[in-house]
């Protein structure tokens, strides 16, 4: 059974800052690729970012390119989301998810498919105030 645990949501002014933390049971960050989307009131769940299992490449959404920087530290079976620049367009609940291991070449089109993802966490509220 895999768990993963969102932590570091909060509220913030417009142009602040967050990091996400997604902590994995397991070995799930260091041998899986690991994703992070977000589901604002009202809307669908969409992708935001993505880290190959290897971390030799990552992905992103172009509302967030420039802005986030996912990272992973597969020792402490942690993945981040660093959230810079915040804007209120930002605000939603923030979930990490395991990417499928039958899946083995991520490009940003499977990466994007939250159907590519088998493990979900519970979510982190983002809250950007302008």
């Amino acid at each position: 059974q895999v768990q993963l645990v969102e932590s570091g949501g909060g509220l913030v002014q417009a142009g602040g800052s967050l990091r996400l933390s997604c902590a994995a049971s397991g070995r799930t960050v260091g041998t899986y690729t690991m994703s992070w989307f977000r589901q604002a009131p009202g809307k669908e769940r969409e992708f935001v970012a993505t880290i190959t299992w290897s971390g030799g490449a990552t992905y992103y959404a172009d509302s967030v390119k420039g802005r986030f920087t996912i990272s992973r530290d597969n020792a402490k079976n942690t993945v981040y989301l660093q959230m810079n620049s915040l804007k209120p367009e930002d605000t939603a609940v923030y979930s990490c998810a395991r990417g499928r291991s039958a899946v083995g070449r991520w490009d940003i089109a499977i990466a994007r498919n939250k159907n590519h993802h088998d493990y979900w966490g519970q979510g982190t509220q983002v809250t950007v105030s302008s």
